[in-house]
């Protein structure tokens, strides 16, 4: 069996109620003793690291500072609303006048608790919204270790609020892989075959731009309205799938395999294993598809102009986007005003849920999280 081969067959076999799921070293970087040594005492002191003093240190005084995001929980009642962690004055958002929405639901699977989680920041004149998708069996560990570990790391770092935040995220991504391959040798997590997407999408509220670096298929989407009032949709950010031309080729050169699945996914597997089943060839964690396989945690980087014309920003896990088109999302949420934020969210959520039911058949629904922010409003609203 070729180590690049590819196959019209399943190998192996996926189940058919997790056909469409994502599971069935940082890169070209060799971990030294002193690097680990280092990695050790940062993970130690980001666990110790109070996110509302990093927001103080990263922000003026008198500035509106908060940070809203899931934290883990073992619930795994189907439809149920991630808990929460608020931190500093977050009532203007949760009041609706922010024009920003959220909703981390858990999916149709009742083997694991909600994996997916996410983050609202905002310091100043800049805002953060990542989502992270996780998956395999401490896929949630893994998305909650990079939620939080994402937002310490961009608050921490004096490249925020900078003209070089592009590079910034880059070396955030690659250092949180790092931390993660650390975390596990630590036995803080376990990553060996767990992980997750992420996609952070970085608001300057002034000069209306987003940086935004992403791995993997949490897919951010920008909406608007044309000239003459029609909605249009963008999608930002491309999904990593290890069938794409380039994704394939740094796969097969570093012995892993890419095979189709025999239903809708090319999937990811070593040179003579039957590991990892990855959908994706991007992603944080997963740390023996990165060392045999040639996954990669090298995010994709861009900045996005905010135009008059554009009036949401969606990012959303793939439970959202299987079956839901940018399209098909911003229809949804475009009859909502700026203070319904919250209850667009979670009819888009809603939508997706019904997508999958109705395609599978309710044998199966993928986590979903949606984070839907609204554009161009008067500064006393979205400032």
């Amino acid at each position: 069996m070729g180590c690049g081969g590819s196959r019209s067959e399943p190998d192996p076999k996926i189940a058919e109620n997790r056909r469409r799921l994502s599971i069935g070293s940082v890169d070209g970087e060799v971990a030294t003793q002193e690097s680990i040594s280092e990695d050790r005492a940062l993970v130690v002191a980001l666990s110790e690291a109070d996110i509302e003093k990093l927001l103080e240190g990263a922000g003026q005084v008198g500035e509106r500072k908060y940070s809203i995001g899931s934290t883990t929980d073992d619930a795994k009642t189907s439809w149920a609303d991630k808990q929460l962690q608020k931190l500093g004055d977050s009532s203007d958002l949760e009041s609706g006048k922010t024009g920003i929405g959220f909703t981390c639901r858990k999916g149709l699977k009742p083997e694991s608790p909600n994996q997916d989680s996410f983050c609202v920041v905002k310091s100043g004149d800049y805002s953060f919204y990542g989502v992270f998708d996780g998956h395999g069996r401490k896929g949630h560990d893994v998305s909650n270790f990079v939620k939080e570990n994402m937002t310490k790391l961009i608050l921490k770092d004096n490249r925020f609020k900078s003209q070089d935040m592009g590079p910034m995220l880059t070396d955030t991504f690659k250092s949180l892989q790092s931390l993660i391959s650390t975390a596990d040798r630590m036995n803080k997590l376990t990553a060996a075959l767990s992980g997750t997407t992420a996609t952070i999408a970085i608001h300057d509220h002034v000069a209306k731009k987003f940086t935004i670096g992403h791995v993997a298929d949490s897919s951010c989407v920008i909406g608007g309205r044309t000239a003459d009032g029609r909605l249009e949709a963008k999608q930002l950010t491309t999904d990593h799938k290890p069938n794409l031309k380039d994704e394939r080729e740094r796969i097969e050169k570093a012995g892993g395999r890419v095979v189709y699945d025999g239903y809708s996914n090319h999937r990811v597997y070593s040179k003579a294993g039957r590991y990892p089943g990855l959908n994706m060839s991007r992603c944080l964690g997963d740390l023996l598809g990165h060392v045999e396989c040639g996954l990669s945690c090298e995010p994709e980087v861009s900045t996005v102009d905010i135009l008059s014309q554009h009036k949401w920003l969606l990012l959303c896990s793939d439970g959202i986007w299987e079956f839901i088109t940018p399209d098909q999302a911003v229809s949804i949420i475009a009859s909502y005003p700026a203070e319904k934020a919250m209850l667009a969210a979670e009819k888009l959520a809603a939508a997706g849920w019904d997508k999958w039911v109705q395609e599978e058949g309710g044998a199966v629904v993928d986590d979903i999280t949606v984070v839907l922010v609204h554009l161009n409003l008067p500064k006393a609203e979205g400032g």
